[in-house]
């Protein structure tokens, strides 16, 4: 029981010279922060002891919408002052006049699409024409054996030919679906929906 005891009130005393020379956390923050060397003039660093009460910081975005319940005279009067800084600096456009500018770039931009879309049209309809005419030819070709005989070496010659106008085609429309795909890129970019 006396050993109990001895250790129950070494145990106290521990404790309470532990307890005596304890310093709070925040204390112990505030001390390093000022032993520490200050950053460089470049940076800077906001927190709670260096936050500006006087100045306004520099939002990115638009200003924010002064309303009857704040309570700070100060950021309403600021706020305010900005508004009619922007105002003054550059004059309300006229609703009408921009509507009737996007309007007519629209119009622009779907006129160019829709002619875009019939060359693309159109060049699609000359090659599977060709494609057809093509496949005439080789069927009649192929279908009499002494045709084939007879004029291999200018068959030759003309499927080659064929196949070049062919190959020429295919990429004209390739080319005219790209751009139409660009077209409509640059359209989306420029607000413009092409609706199909």
């Amino acid at each position: 029981m006396k050993r109990t005891i001895g250790i129950a009130i070494g145990i106290l005393l521990i404790g309470g010279a532990t307890f005596a020379s304890a310093q709070a956390l925040g204390d112990i923050a505030r001390a390093n922060r000022k032993g520490k060397a200050a950053p460089p003039a470049t940076a800077r660093h906001f927190d709670n002891d260096n936050m500006p009460t006087t100045d306004h910081l520099s939002v990115v975005g638009p200003a924010p919408a002064t309303t009857a319940s704040n309570t700070n005279p100060e950021l309403n009067n600021g706020g305010q002052q900005a508004t009619d800084a922007s105002a003054q600096a550059a004059p309300a456009p006229d609703p009408k006049a921009a509507e009737a500018d996007r309007k007519r770039s629209a119009d622009e931009w779907k006129d160019k699409l829709a002619a875009q879309k019939k060359n693309v049209e159109a060049m699609n309809h000359e090659l599977d024409l060709t494609q057809r005419e093509y496949r005439l030819r080789a069927v009649a070709q192929y279908s009499d054996a002494g045709n084939r005989l007879r004029n291999s070496a200018q068959w030759d010659k003309e499927e080659a030919d064929f196949r070049k106008q062919l190959e020429d085609k295919q990429k004209a429309v390739d080319n005219a679906k790209q751009e139409l795909e660009n077209m409509q890129e640059e359209a989306r970019k420029a607000g413009v929906r092409d609706r199909d």
